[in-house]
């Protein structure tokens, strides 16, 4: 981000108005490449088209904040790959991580990973490296430390189902993996922030702690969400849960979380109640039928609806119900932006 934009967004937190409504996204592999057109495999492989694309977001649209901003992600496959999965590229889809265990006992198999060395983590790591001077000569610097979240990764290594039946009928052996993952998390997001000293955000991505109900999730999922934002010291603690999010909302103060993007199907009155006044919220246009479906009326429309839906201005990042999807057109993401601009503040 540019340090103008990061000084707007830890100013938020302070309950300090900017002058105006910001706009943000968060953008990665699922967009990128399919705006820029160059294929989903050149973007992972080529240090070259990867920041030339990322440039060219940033440059086209100043006025928004992309979040992370440059983020060298393998789609799904960052974390897995580092406990050993096996992981699937093609040119025009976006890659996946197999599971390595079939049963949650199977956990005395998973490695503790060297985030220094296991698995894409050197290759994201190294990335950064190498276009670091680009991106700070482009007026940037690297503001987040990014994980995919516990129970994320825990569906990769073990599978989705098998994850929620463990949860229902072995909490033990649960626990004892989502602490292991934990673990690493915590690590991973050290080593980035050892390696980039302007990082002092933390993004964390988790759609699957909207399948528990809230006796898991206060089992489960506060207490581990809580010692990886805990352990970063981070100023910006940025949670993504694009799945069922009414009870995250309930519980971001109980995890540390001061920055929350959320799923479309709520409203932003409804999560501010149940966030409470100090959370910025990053929300909330349906990405997928309105923002890449949607002609610019559409998304205009879209955005004056969310607009309207609380009085109160402040601590909100403009933003998709999630990440931004495939196929958003820069003349959508124009309409965006225009008509936060132009509603009277």
């Amino acid at each position: 981000m540019q340090d103008s934009s990061w000084n707007d967004l830890t100013g938020l937190l302070d309950g300090k108005n900017p002058g105006y409504r910001p706009v943000g996204f968060i953008i990665d592999s699922p967009w990128i490449p399919g705006w820029y057109g160059i294929s989903m495999l050149d973007y992972y492989t080529s240090d070259e088209l990867w920041l030339e694309s990322n440039l060219a977001a940033v440059q086209r649209f100043p006025d928004v904040w992309f979040m992370p901003g440059f983020w060298p992600e393998y789609g799904m496959c960052t974390e897995p790959s580092a406990f050993g999965s096996r992981m699937i590229f093609s040119e025009k889809s976006l890659p996946h991580a197999e599971k390595i265990i079939s049963d949650i006992s199977d956990i005395v198999r998973l490695p503790h990973p060297d985030v220094r060395t296991d698995g894409l983590l050197p290759f994201v790591i190294n990335r950064l490296k190498n276009c670091n001077k680009a991106i700070s000569d482009a007026g940037h610097q690297v503001r987040f430390a990014v994980s995919r979240g516990p129970f994320n990764i825990a569906s990769f290594l073990l599978g989705t189902t098998e994850l929620m039946m463990a949860v229902a009928i072995d909490r033990e052996n649960t626990h004892k993996l989502l602490n292991r993952i934990t673990d690493f998390i915590c690590d991973w997001l050290s080593w980035q922030r050892e390696c980039f000293p302007s990082v002092d955000g933390v993004l964390i991505l988790d759609d699957i702690i909207g399948f528990v109900g809230e006796a898991e999730f206060i089992e489960f999922v506060i207490p581990n969400l809580k010692r990886i934002f805990d352990s970063t010291g981070f100023r910006i603690k940025f949670l993504h849960n694009d799945a069922d999010g009414l009870i995250t909302a309930r519980h971001l103060s109980d995890m540390g979380v001061n920055m929350f993007n959320f799923s479309f199907n709520h409203s932003l009155s409804e999560i501010r109640i149940l966030a409470g006044e100090d959370i910025i919220l990053a929300g909330n246009i349906p990405p997928r039928d309105v923002l890449a479906a949607g002609s610019a009326s559409d998304v205009a429309a879209a955005v004056k609806t969310a607009l309207a839906e609380v009085p109160d201005h402040s601590r909100i990042v403009w933003s998709a119900g999630g990440g931004m999807p495939p196929g958003v057109s820069s003349e959508n993401i124009r309409a965006f932006v225009e008509t936060v601009r132009d509603m009277a503040i």
